[in-house]
């Protein structure tokens, strides 16, 4: 049984009319995130209606998204994306869902484009959103996710709306330019409209070359050694990640810290994985050979099995970023964002740390 997302808005009504069409079974799942007082409570309210009207299961839950983002001290927007994926992952858990569906379209898809190249980014950072994926949670990182709108531009969903005599709400914060992406959708794009009328479907293209580019970038990819991050020459070799796509940062410890994961992000202590004090840790694409010892486990798992443990495609296996032992480069101390090695624990004696986590997609 599928768990869709449905927010209300134009696109998550599409969704939920196709997959409803499509005559299958499936469930609601809708956030209200209180950022937008009573709008937000009668985003909520219409897709109750909705649901009961076709007898549709419809799971609703509020956050305190405004707190949750400051307690984390991340921005607003990536408060609402951790903590709706969590509660699907959750809900699938609980009802036995198999998939969570979302509505990003290509307009979506090409918005993160740009979004990725203004802040800097690499070749992973160039491949734009999948059809169908993993939930972007540690905790559920093998339930399914599906974008089913993908394909779609925005005109084609308007177009579906109105022929199938659809309604929905509109989120009145989508034409303030306070958000990033608002600015890019609001005042970008229609310039870039004005220069190619079919820029997002030349986008998403574009998107689709990247990622063969990064599938061959992978065959042949390079870990620069201490040697070569320490004697001040530059590695021109290719590399798998980049530090535009990755987060790391040391830092000293007092001892404050939780020893629990923060969600999203891997704290790890950098003296046990023997990284020098002021250089990057080895990070690159899995290979034959690679093994764990995942935090709690009682042994050793080769990489592989850990993938398939998590039920990681194999086409997706050499998209995710491992930190190597400079001691043992089959030694994984890391899988971002995942999980971290035993072995480099934070514990009483720790003095030093690393932050790592990916930054957003």
């Amino acid at each position: 049984m599928l768990l869709v997302a449905v927010s209300g808005g134009i696109d998550s009504m599409c969704l939920a009319e196709k997959v409803r069409q499509g005559g299958g079974p499936f469930a609601i799942a809708h956030c209200n995130f209180g950022l937008r007082g009573e709008e937000s409570d009668g985003d909520e309210a219409f897709v109750r209606s909705w649901a009961a009207s076709y007898g549709i299961p419809c799971h609703v839950k509020r956050f305190e998204t405004e707190a949750f983002a400051k307690e984390q001290g991340i921005s607003v927007e990536m408060a609402a994306r951790r903590l709706r994926y969590r509660w699907f992952g959750q809900l699938c858990r609980k009802f036995g869902y198999k998939a969570v569906a979302v509505a990003h379209n290509a307009n979506d898809n090409a918005e993160t484009l740009i979004l990725n190249l203004l802040r800097g980014t690499g070749l992973r950072g160039l491949t734009g959103m999948k059809e169908e994926g993993f939930l972007p949670d540690p905790d559920h990182a093998d339930i399914p996710l599906l974008r089913p709108l993908l394909g779609n531009t925005r005109e084609d969903i308007e177009a579906f709306a109105k022929d199938n005599g659809l309604s929905w709400r509109d989120d009145g914060s989508n034409a303030r330019n306070n958000y990033k992406r608002n600015i890019v959708r609001n005042l970008v794009f229609p310039v870039f409209a004005r220069i190619n009328p079919s820029f997002v479907q030349t986008l998403n293209r574009d998107m689709a070359r990247f990622a063969e580019e990064m599938q061959s970038v992978c065959k042949n990819a390079h870990f620069c050694t201490p040697a070569e991050q320490n004697d001040g020459s530059v590695c021109k070799k290719t590399h798998f990640c980049t530090p535009e796509e990755i987060s790391i940062a040391e830092e000293a410890w007092d001892g404050s810290l939780p020893l629990k994961q923060p969600e999203g992000m891997l704290i790890l202590d950098a003296d046990k994985a023997g990284i020098p004090e002021g250089t990057g840790p080895l990070i690159g694409p899995w290979e034959s050979g690679d093994w764990i010892r995942p935090l709690g486990a009682p042994g050793r798992k080769k990489m592989q099995d850990w993938f398939t443990d998590h039920h990681i495609p194999a086409d997706e296996k050499p998209f995710i970023p491992l930190l190597r032992s400079p001691a043992d480069r089959k030694h994984i101390l890391a899988v971002v964002p995942f999980c971290i090695d035993h072995s480099v624990r934070v514990g009483n004696s720790t003095r030093r740390i690393l932050r790592i986590s990916m930054k957003n997609d």
